[in-house]
């Protein structure tokens, strides 16, 4: 199963998800009553008594909020918890498990290999310097 996904730019792009995904994501668009609008962004106000639009996405900054929000019912420190502190996460994560950082790239829909490893937080492990790869 694929959803589509409007990243930076407006650029499109399809992800593969596992089923069990789009089984919570189905059951989220129809408790948030907007399970037949499939041209609008999957995150939006649920009351929106603040905005004309009613397909408004939530911005980086509710991201944010809402973040704080279960980070502090959580009792968690939040400082640096957002939006892109989970897409590192996620990333380093896979790289961790073996996935090909050129599929990595793909799955965040960067241009550049090289904005796929800023946000790489493995730690540099001595057996993966070059050192050990050269041949006497």
């Amino acid at each position: 199963m694929h959803r589509r996904i409007q990243g930076e730019g407006g650029n499109l792009r399809y992800l593969p998800l596992y089923p069990v995904t789009v089984e919570v994501i189905d059951g989220y668009l129809v408790t948030a009553g907007h399970c037949a609008d499939a041209q609008g962004t999957l995150f939006r106000f649920l009351n929106n008594n603040r905005h004309d639009d009613q397909r408004a996405s939530i911005t980086a900054d509710g991201v944010y909020k809402m973040l704080a929000g279960y980070a502090a019912a959580l009792k968690i420190d939040g400082a640096g918890f957002g939006p892109h502190a989970l897409r590192a996460t996620a990333t380093t994560n896979a790289l961790e498990h073996e996935a090909d950082i050129a599929k990595v790239q793909e799955w965040l829909g960067h241009a550049n290999i090289a904005t796929t490893r800023i946000y790489d937080r493995r730690k540099m492990r001595p057996e993966d310097s070059p050192t050990f790869r050269v041949v006497y």
